[in-house]
């Protein structure tokens, strides 16, 4: 009975993690840039002597879902996105470099240059700072041009370009979310001197709200199996104790 209790308890333990990761896939459903976590379950034999006919349960995020998510215009022009496999660089809280498709670009009150987190966009020399201007444009190319403090509006000037990268291994497992909820690469970056960029636009979240319910539902129902074979073990074990008082 004892094995039976624990597979059940295992695989109900594993399940309510795997309900808390897709709760969260579905929270961040209305999150600009937002990118779906995938997961799996899969059988681990329980290492050590005497165990190797016990195994658990294992619930596990094998990597993040890529794909674009829709495209939002917004006719704001410091709402910039990227396509394809490029990918903006920001200055997480750590200080380490983030890649993120999306942004909607401010200018803080000491000119940097950040999105809307806070987290300063990072160009070739760094974090880029706006000197005072009358006017801010930003090219396909992520060349950003100013049309300087009480200039008139022809005088444009090249203060700077938004790093656009391109993951040396694009696949997803190459990929990685940090708990912060920035994307990092495991095989490194390479800069892209043509990437294109859109302005004016976010890329929405890239999560299914229907099939996050129907799979919310689903994982729901296993808990609930689990459940009932802890209470059938216990019945089980109950009747087992009547038995052996009867000799």
């Amino acid at each position: 009975m004892d094995r039976m209790l624990y597979i059940a308890m295992s695989g109900a333990k594993e399940t309510s993690l795997s309900l808390a990761a897709n709760s969260n896939n579905l929270a961040n459903a209305n999150t600009t840039g937002f990118k779906a976590d995938f997961n799996q379950f899969r059988a681990m034999h329980v290492a050590g002597p005497g165990h190797e006919s016990r195994a658990y349960a294992l619930s596990e995020r094998p990597a993040t879902d890529l794909t674009a998510g829709p495209m939002n215009y917004t006719g704001r022009d410091m709402d910039v996105a990227v396509a394809n496999d490029d990918w903006l660089v920001i200055q997480t809280p750590k200080g380490d470099e983030g890649l993120v498709k999306t942004a909607s670009l401010q200018i803080k009150a000491d000119g940097s240059l950040v999105d809307i987190h806070g987290n300063p966009m990072l160009g070739a020399d760094g974090p880029i700072v706006i000197p005072p201007a009358e006017k801010v444009d930003i090219g396909v190319d992520g060349t950003i041009s100013i049309v300087p403090l009480g200039q008139p509006m022809q005088n444009l000037e090249i203060v700077g370009q938004l790093q656009i990268v391109r993951p040396n291994d694009t696949s997803p497992k190459q990929m990685e979310k940090g708990l912060d909820g920035y994307m990092r690469s495991k095989a490194g970056v390479t800069p892209q001197l043509d990437g294109r960029l859109m302005s004016g636009v976010l890329e929405a979240s890239n999560v299914n709200t229907v099939q996050s319910l129907v799979d919310m539902i689903s994982l729901q129902r296993k808990y609930e199996m689990q459940v009932k074979m802890m209470n059938t073990s216990n019945k089980n074990e109950e009747k087992n104790n009547q038995l052996l008082s009867l000799r």
